[in-house]
């Protein structure tokens, strides 16, 4: 089981525990009225209903994807509540406009239900089509609407409990109406717009006179898959659409092109889009949904992957289904057949890395520099174990080791290091470490927001890195390098990761290095695998010189244009 499939099952876990719980306090209230151990049941359960929702509306709100919108979340749980105060107004007393105001909130919930699918799951949608706005409903509203119900139900219980007049319920009531008519008109605006547009979808499309379309799906927060080669697709200068798979892709997505997007959720929905002027697909991932396009044969439909890097990945037998696949240069290749993929010789194209146009190549030896800066650059350790190339474990000791040389450091970690909870911890113990050193060393949001991978690049004398596509990005610097060898023995790693003869490697075992000493004292000095590192960068970036990386790809992408 992966660390995700764990997570989903722990939190289904407790759903089911917040349910147990309002059913036990309604049993409690129906048995025992508003006597001390039936109020103590149903406050212990409302605490926990209510420390559950609280924690989804704020976990929503911090994702701001709408796929994960608290709306509609713990709705038992919260009608338990409900018919818990319900029951307990009319043991109570309490007026007929109370006990209405009570079962009013009850409908609400059921109400918020409904809109819970076109919030949380919307099919299609359109953006930056002038005329033809078609965009679901921002998560906003929705988990305003989720957090109002919930008070409204808690407002509801106070007042039961502690004997207050029934018929402040009703200003709860009206708050939550207003959330649900506000959140409705929004729904029904999308709905009427969406309605429209499927009628004329493939006119929409073919008045864009697209050359090619850029096919993404990927779990939410891969953003940088797309952000990677969205401007390059750009810079070839034909007209062209984002077609995204998930409403968290969509959501994403808009934020980083002008260019035309749509989302279309299911496989028999994509066929309105295959217009007379399209002619290629590109991909920047093996995502299962890959295939929904690739049955389209008129199509000319090809890999760009999100990197190059000699991870098991790299190899997937996956990119046999594509017409073509851009590599960065002939180590991708060859990389097939290391590891008994058979691909057809044709298949390959190399364009070498239009996303290192920027990178500066050093200019003198780090031995002249008298503070260097190294960029730390670990990747993430994997849903899997054979996929753990991660050198995270020991990042406090190589962090620590370039301190004490009087290095800068810039600390930049894989986007998804804090989705494994070993790598988090490492990553906040260097954190912790740079901060308390204090100085000019780059970490945190500086680093891994406000910077980009370039910048980091540009910023550095040297880096240290493991198995990943940022070492094979750092060639075209001409910058030393560490590389530290995690899933392999140092003596077997430059087998299996030839990216590694050009780099001083480092051995990794249970978060412990050897030989990080002997490593620093060759990168940082004499660095005598400088001429190496030349041909082992024309070996995986084709050799193009960074200021022309752009023009290159543009130009073996367009052949496949006219």
């Amino acid at each position: 089981m992966t660390r995700l499939a764990g997570l989903v099952k722990t939190l289904n876990l407790f759903v089911v525990l917040c349910d147990l719980l309002g059913l036990v306090a309604v049993i409690a209230v129906v048995l025992g009225g508003a006597s001390t151990p039936a109020l103590i049941v149903l406050w212990v359960a409302t605490l926990v209903v209510t420390v559950a929702c609280v924690r989804g509306v704020v976990v929503a709100v911090a994702d701001g994807q709408p796929g994960r919108a608290a709306i509609g979340q713990l709705l038992v749980s919260r009608l338990e509540l409900a018919i818990a105060a319900l029951v307990l107004a009319s043991v109570e007393g309490a007026s007929a406009a109370g006990i209405i105001a009570i079962g009013i909130l009850g409908v609400l919930a059921l109400v918020e239900q409904t809109m819970a699918k076109p919030v949380r799951s919307a099919k299609n949608a359109i953006a930056n089509v002038p005329g033809w706005s078609v965009v679901p409903p921002a998560p906003t509203w929705a988990n305003v609407l989720a957090a109002v119900n919930l008070a409204t139900v808690v407002v509801a219980l106070v007042c039961v409990t502690f004997r207050l007049p029934t018929e402040v319920v009703w200003v709860a009531v009206a708050v939550a109406l207003v959330c649900t008519i506000m959140l409705g008109v929004l729904i029904l605006r999308y709905l009427v717009a969406f309605l429209r547009s499927e009628r004329q979808l493939s006119t929409i499309i073919a008045d864009l006179n697209p050359a090619f379309l850029f096919h993404w799906q990927a779990p939410a927060g891969t953003a940088y898959q797309a952000a990677m080669w969205l401007p390059y697709l750009e810079r070839i200068g034909k007209p062209y659409f984002v077609l995204v798979r998930t409403l968290a892709n969509f959501a994403e997505v808009i934020k980083l092109t002008n260019a035309p997007v749509v989302l279309r959720v299911s496989l028999e929905e994509l066929d309105p889009l295959i217009v007379d002027s399209l002619k290629v697909a590109f991909y920047a991932n093996t995502a299962v949904r890959n295939s929904h396009m690739i049955r389209f044969t008129q199509l000319q439909h090809i890999q760009l992957n999100h990197g190059d890097s000699d991870k098991i990945a790299s190899v997937n037998p996956t990119f046999r289904q594509y017409d073509k696949d851009f590599v960065a240069g002939q180590a991708a290749i060859d990389r097939f057949a290391q590891h008994g993929v058979h691909m057809r010789a044709d298949q390959f194209v190399i364009v070498g890395r239009p996303q290192l146009e920027d990178v500066n190549v050093a200019e003198a030896p780090v031995s002249s520099v008298a503070r260097p800066t190294v960029l730390y650059a670990p990747t993430w350790s994997g849903f899997y174990e054979n996929s753990d190339y991660s050198s995270l474990p020991a990042g406090p000791e190589i962090v620590q080791a370039l301190l004490d040389r009087g290095c800068r450091v810039v600390f930049r970690p894989h986007p998804y290091a804090r989705r494994h909870p070993g790598n988090t911890a490492a990553c906040d113990a260097i954190i912790d470490m740079l901060t308390k050193a204090g100085g000019d060393h780059v970490f945190g949001p500086q680093a891994e927001v406000q910077m980009s991978i370039t910048d980091c690049f540009n910023e550095s004398d040297a880096m240290i890195s493991d198995v990943s596509s940022v070492v094979s990005d750092y060639l075209i610097s001409d910058k030393p390098f560490i590389m530290a060898a995690v899933s392999a023995p140092v003596a077997e790693f430059a087998d299996e990761f030839p990216q590694a003869k050009a780099a001083y490697v480092v051995d990794v075992k249970k978060g412990q290095t050897t030989g990080l000493a002997e490593a620093l004292d060759a990168m940082l000095g004499d660095d005598p695998m400088a001429e190496l590192r030349r041909s082992v960068k024309a070996y995986y970036l084709g050799d193009v010189p960074p200021g022309q990386c752009v023009d290159y790809f543009v130009g073996e992408a367009m052949k496949f244009l006219v």
